[in-house]
C-alpha cells in the first residue's frame, strides 16, 4: 500500500513526450505521491539526474545560483515557514552569516497543526513562534548522510534534542516527521522540508504513561509487572500502548488472571515493545519486528493508518519521547506466552478444541497444572471419525493431551511422553520431521503460560501390542508367520526393540512352494530394518535408504501421499507396535539386484547364493546310541579292524530309504569249530521315515580307524557307535551285520 506514484514535473518514464521544457524550474526535479494518500515527497536533483541518464533524450533541469536559508525556503515552496520566519524576527538571522540546518515544515504541515495551537503561536510572535522555529534548527550544516539512525541533535532552542531516525529504506525522520525534500543547499546552511511541525520533547515513555488519562490501566499493568522503571531509562523503544478501552474488551477473568501472574504480565508488556524506534513514516507495508518478548509482530500501513498483525488498531501515532515513540492502540496484543494452553488453539484446530470441551476433557484440566496439546488439524476429523462412539473418541483424544508442558525444543528421539490417560507415546526425530507415534508435527508449535501446543497431521494411534500379536490378529499373514517360525525368527516379532517391518501378506506367497523354507531366513530378514520409520518421517520426493537386518538397503520413496518400497506400493502403513512399526505389502521383497517373483524358491536360491548366507538349523538332542549284543561261546578273543581311506578327498552321498511297516530281521551266522550259535536281532520301530544322510569328506587325505574289542567275562560284546554332528534332521545309523 506504500507504493510510490511518481508524478514527475520535469522527468517522466511513462510520459516523456508530454513534458514541456517550458515548465522546467531550477532545482526542482520530481514529486512522488503515496498511493491512497495525500502525502507527497520530492526527489533531489541528484535523483533526477540519475533518472535522466536512463532517458538521455530528456534534459532534467536548469540550475540557478544558490541562495541563503531564508531565500531557499521560498525556492522549496515552504512559504508558511518563510513567512513565520519573517514575522518572528528570525529572517535576519537566517539571511546572515552562519551555518544552519533548518528542518522546515511544509505548507501542508502547518495546515495539519491544531488551529488553536497555530493561532497561539502566530499571535505571540515575539516569543512562542520564534522559539518554535528555533527548535526546528541546528547550529551546523547537516545533510541527510550525516543524519545517522539514533542521532540526537541539539536544537537552537535551549539545546533540546532533535531525535533522528534513518531507516534502511532511505527514509529519514526528525522527531518522527519525515524529510520529504532534503539537502537543499544554501549559502549559509541547508534546508530539509519535513511533513509536520515538531514540538519539543522532554518526557520519557514512563512519564507519558503516568500522566495520560487514557492509559491508567496500562499504568497499573506496568506497575504490577515491575517494569515501570525500565520505561524511564534511556533507550530506543517503540511501545504499542493499549488504551483503557482496549483492556476493557478482555474478559474480566482473563484480566484478573493476568494481574495475578507477574511473569505473564512481563511477557504481555514486552510483547507490546520493540527495541528500536519505529516512527509511522518509516514503516513500510508488511514489515515484521521482533518484540522484547521474543516473538514477532507485523506492522504495516493501510492508507495513512498503521496496522498491527493486519488489524487497523492504531488510534494515535508518533508520540515522541526521549527514549522512544508511543503508538496508542485499541486492542491488547496477547502473546502466546501469556495465554492458557487452551487459548493457544486457533481456528485451524477448532474441531479439536470443540471436542475436548464437549467431552469434558478441558474442564478436567487443573488450572495450575501444565499440559501439552497434540492437536490434529480440522481436516483430520472426517465424517468417519466423527461417527465413532463418543466414549471411544474420548479415549482417543485423551492420547492427545500430555500431563506436562513439553515444548518443541524439548522433544528428542526415543523420548516417552505420558498422556492424561496414563499411556506413553514415543517420539521419533527425523531429518525433516518430528513425529509422535504415527503422527508428525506440522509447523505452528506454541508455548503458553501453562502448557504447549503442537499441531498434528493425523490422529495418533498409540501402540498396544507387539508385531507378532498384530500380524496374528490380522489373519492375513499366516504364511509369513509360519516362515518366521521355521526360520527361528519369531522372537524378532515378539521381543522389545525398535524395528520397521514391511510385512508380506499371504497373497505375496501365492505359487511359492514351501520346500526347504529354512532357506528363506535371509529373505525374511530383508523385510526388517533397525529403527522406526513411519511415512511422515521419510523425506518426500527422494529415495530413502533403510538398511535391512539382512544387510542390503531397502529403497523407500514417499511422494504424493504414497509410499513405495523397492518400487512396490505399500497399501497400508504406519501400523504402530510396541516394538516398532509395520507396513503391509502384497509382494515378497528381494535385494535390489535380484528378480522378484513367485518361482520355485529352491531354484531361486541357487541364484541368490552370493547374497545369502544359509545357516543350517542345528537340532540338538541326546546322542543316539545303538547297542548290538553278540554272544560268542568259548574263550574271549580280541578282534581289531582297521580301515584306511586314502587318496584324493571324495564326496560320498548315501541315501537309505526304509519304508513300510516296522519289520524284524533275524540273521544267523554259523562259525565252524566248536559249535557256537550267534544270533543278532535288529528291531526297527516307529513310523516309517525317510532318512537322507549326506557325508562329505573334504580336505587333506585322512585315516579312519575303527577298533572293535571283545574281551573279559561275561562273554558279551557291546559295540557302541555314536553318530553326532550337524544335520538337517535326526539320523539313526544301525549296524546290519558284523564286519
Amino acid at each position: 500500500s506504500n507504493q510510490m506514484l511518481l508524478l514527475f514535473q520535469l522527468c517522466s518514464f511513462n510520459h516523456v513526450s508530454s513534458v514541456s521544457l517550458a515548465t522546467v524550474r531550477p532545482n526542482v526535479c520530481a514529486l512522488q505521491q503515496v498511493m491512497g494518500t495525500k502525502k507527497k515527497y520530492f526527489s533531489t536533483c541528484r535523483n533526477c539526474y540519475f533518472l535522466v541518464l536512463m532517458v538521455p533524450s530528456l534534459p532534467c533541469s536548469t540550475v540557478a545560483p544558490i541562495d541563503n536559508v531564508y531565500g531557499t525556503l521560498g525556492l522549496v515552496k515552504a512559504i508558511s515557514t518563510q513567512e513565520y520566519s519573517h514575522i518572528s524576527k528570525l529572517r535576519e538571522e537566517i539571511e546572515g552569516s552562519g551555518s544552519y540546518t533548518f528542518f522546515a515544515p511544509s505548507n501542508d504541515a502547518w495546515d495539519l497543526l491544531d488551529g488553536e495551537v497555530r493561532s497561539a503561536l502566530v499571535s505571540n510572535v515575539n516569543i512562542e513562534l520564534y522559539n518554535a522555529l528555533h527548535y526546528h534548527m541546528a547550529n551546523k550544516r547537516l545533510q541527510t548522510k550525516d543524519l545517522k539512525n539514533g542521532l540526537v541533535v541539539d536544537s537552537m532552542y535551549n539545546d533540546l534534542g532533535l531525535y533522528i531516525n534513518h531507516y534502511s529504506n532511505g527514509i529519514v525522520t526528525v522527531n518522527c516527521a519525515r524529510i520529504i525534500h532534503g539537502n537543499q543547499v544554501a549559502t549559509n546552511g541547508v534546508v530539509h522540508v519535513i511533513d509536520r511541525v515538531i514540538t519539543a520533547v522532554g518526557n520519557t515513555i514512563q512519564d507519558v504513561i503516568e500522566v495520560d488519562d487514557d492509559l491508567t490501566t496500562l499504568n497499573d499493568v506496568v506497575l504490577a509487572s515491575g517494569l515501570l522503571d525500565k520505561l524511564g531509562q534511556p533507550g530506543q523503544y517503540t511501545l504499542f500502548a493499549p488504551t483503557n478501552d482496549a483492556f476493557a474488551k478482555l474478559d474480566s477473568d482473563v484480566l484478573q488472571r493476568l494481574m495475578g501472574d507477574k511473569g505473564v504480565l512481563q511477557a504481555l508488556l514486552n510483547f507490546h515493545m520493540l527495541n528500536s524506534v519505529q516512527c509511522s513514516e518509516g514503516i513500510m507495508s508488511g514489515q515484521t519486528f521482533e518484540t522484547l518478548e521474543g516473538h514477532n509482530i507485523e506492522i504495516g500501513c493501510d492508507g495513512e493508518s498503521l496496522t498491527v498483525n493486519g488489524i487497523k488498531m492504531v488510534l494515535k501515532k508518533d508520540i515522541v519521547t526521549t527514549n522512544g515513540v508511543i503508538h496508542l492502540i485499541d486492542e491488547v496484543l496477547m502473546p502466546d506466552s501469556a495465554k492458557q494452553v487452551m487459548e493457544l488453539l486457533t481456528p485451524s484446530q477448532s474441531t479439536f478444541s470443540d471436542m475436548v470441551s464437549e467431552l469434558g476433557l478441558s474442564a478436567a484440566m487443573e488450572a495450575k497444572a501444565e499440559y501439552t496439546l497434540l492437536a490434529p488439524l480440522n481436516s483430520v476429523f472426517t465424517d468417519e471419525v466423527m461417527a465413532i462412539d463418543q466414549s471411544f473418541l474420548k479415549m482417543i483424544l485423551e492420547n492427545h493431551i500430555l500431563k506436562e508442558k513439553i515444548t518443541l525444543g524439548q522433544l528428542y528421539n526415543g523420548q516417552r511422553l505420558e498422556t492424561i490417560a496414563g499411556k506413553f507415546l514415543r517420539v521419533f526425530i527425523y531429518r525433516t520431521a518430528v513425529c509422535i507415534e504415527n503422527s508428525c508435527l506440522v509447523r505452528g508449535s506454541k508455548e503458553g503460560s501453562n502448557g504447549a501446543l503442537h499441531l498434528m497431521k493425523t490422529l495418533m494411534k498409540p501402540a498396544e501390542t507387539t508385531m507378532f500379536q498384530i500380524l496374528t490378529n490380522n489373519g492375513r499373514f499366516k504364511i509369513f508367520l509360519s516362515l518366521m517360525e521355521t526360520a527361528g525368527l519369531t522372537d524378532l516379532l515378539k521381543q522389545e526393540g525398535e524395528y520397521t517391518l514391511f510385512a508380506p501378506s499371504d497373497e505375496a506367497f501365492a505359487g511359492v512352494r514351501d520346500s526347504n523354507m529354512n532357506a528363506l531366513r535371509t529373505i525374511l530378514l530383508y523385510h526388517f530394518s533397525n529403527g522406526v520409520f513411519i511415512g511422515g518421517g521419510l523425506e518426500t520426493g527422494v529415495t530413502n535408504l533403510l538398511k535391512s537386518l539382512q544387510g542390503n538397503n531397502l529403497r523407500v520413496l514417499h511422494a504424493n501421499n504414497t509410499i513405495r518400497v523397492n518400487t512396490i506400493e505399500v497399501p497400508e502403513h504406519d501400523i504402530m507396535a510396541t516394538n516398532g512399526v509395520i507396513h503391509f505389502v502384497k509382494t515378497l521383497l528381494y535385494p535390489g539386484e535380484l528378480p522378484a517373483g513367485n518361482s520355485d524358491l529352491l531354484g531361486l536360491l541357487r541364484r541368490l547364493i552370493k547374497y545369502m548366507e544359509i545357516k543350517v538349523l542345528v537340532i540338538e538332542r541326546e546322542p543316539t546310541i545303538t547297542k548290538v549284543t553278540r554272544v560268542i561261546e568259548g574263550e574271549p578273543t580280541i578282534t581289531k579292524v582297521t580301515r584306511v581311506i586314502e587318496g584324493e578327498p571324495t564326496i560320498t552321498k548315501v541315501r537309505r530309504v526304509i519304508e513300510g511297516e516296522p519289520t524284524i530281521t533275524k540273521v544267523t551266522r554259523v562259525i565252524e569249530g566248536e559249535p557256537t550259535i550267534t544270533k543278532v536281532t535288529r528291531v526297527i520301530e516307529g513310523e516309517p521315515t525317510i532318512t537322507k544322510v549326506t557325508r562329505v569328506i573334504e580336505g587333506e587325505p585322512k585315516f579312519t580307524k575303527v577298533t572293535r574289542v571283545i574281551e573279559g567275562e561275561p562273554k558279551v560284546t557291546k559295540v557302541t557307535r555314536v553318530v553326532s554332528g550337524t544335520y538337517l534332521t535326526d539320523t539313526h545309523v544301525f549296524i546290519d551285520s558284523c564286519p
